[in-house]
C-alpha cells in the first residue's frame, strides 16, 4: 500500500537524484525532486503531508541553511537530511534545529525507507491533529461573547455561582450559556473544555483567556 504524502528529496547531482527516486517509487512512495534548495523553496508551500530528504552539502543552499529557510516559512513537513563521511557534527546541528533525522552515506536502502516511513507517518499526525485543531478553533469562534465568558471561567473552576456573581447574570442563565457552551464545542465535561483549550494553547489559536 502506498504511503500517504509525497517524499520531496533535494540533491545537486542528479545521478544521486535518480538513484534515490527510483528507489522511493519502487516502495511505493510518491516523490518529487529539486535539483537545488532553492528551487524547493520556489515550490513552497508545500501541500499536504509528506517529508522532505535533503542532502546537507549543496553548493547554493545547503540543508542547514535550506532547513533554517524552510522553518522561517512555516514548513511542517518532517526533515531528513543526508551527509557525508566526517558530517555527523553537521547532523546533529540540524537535528537541534528541528530536523526529523540524518542518514549518513552511503546509507542501506533500508534504513532510508525506514527512515521515509516514520518521517511520513509523523506528517500524516500533524496533518490529523492541525484538523482536529481547526474544528475545535472553528467551534470557539462559534460562541457568543456572553458563551466565551463563561467557558473562560468554566475552565479556571469556578462554579456557576460563582461565574453569575461575576457576570452580574443569574445562575440560571450561567446554566444555559454552559448548557451551550457544551453543546457548541461538543464537550461531555468541562475537563473536555480544558483539554480543548490546552490543545488550542499549544496550537497557537485562540484560546479562552484566563
Amino acid at each position: 500500500m502506498a504511503e500517504t504524502g509525497v517524499v520531496h528529496v533535494v540533491d545537486d547531482d542528479s545521478a544521486v537524484r535518480d538513484s534515490l527516486a527510483l528507489l522511493l517509487q519502487s516502495a511505493d512512495f510518491a516523490v518529487r525532486t529539486y535539483p537545488s534548495g532553492a528551487d524547493l523553496l520556489a515550490a513552497t508551500p508545500l501541500g499536504g503531508g509528506g517529508c522532505i530528504l535533503t542532502d546537507v552539502r549543496m553548493p547554493d543552499i545547503d540543508g542547514l541553511t535550506l532547513q533554517r529557510r524552510l522553518a522561517e516559512l512555516g514548513n511542517q513537513l518532517p526533515v531528513i537530511v543526508m551527509t557525508g563521511h566526517g558530517d555527523v557534527p553537521i547532523a546533529v546541528a540540524a537535528l537541534k534545529a528541528g530536523a526529523a533525522d540524518f542518514l549518513e552515506k552511503p546509507f542501506d536502502d533500508d534504513h532510508l525507507i525506514g527512515a521515509v516511513r516514520d518521517a511520513l507517518a509523523a506528517s500524516a499526525r500533524a496533518v490529523r491533529q492541525a484538523v482536529a485543531t481547526g474544528e475545535l478553533a472553528a467551534r470557539l469562534a462559534s460562541l457568543t461573547p456572553k458563551e466565551r465568558e463563561v467557558l473562560d471561567r468554566l475552565v479556571e473552576g469556578h462554579p456557576n455561582k460563582i461565574i453569575a456573581h461575576e457576570l452580574g447574570s443569574s445562575p440560571r442563565t450561567v446554566e444555559v450559556h454552559r448548557a451551550r457552551v457544551m453543546e457548541k464545542m461538543a464537550a461531555r465535561s468541562v475537563a473536555d473544555l480544558v483539554h480543548m483549550t490546552i490543545a488550542l494553547a499549544q496550537a497557537g489559536r485562540d484560546a479562552p483567556r484566563g
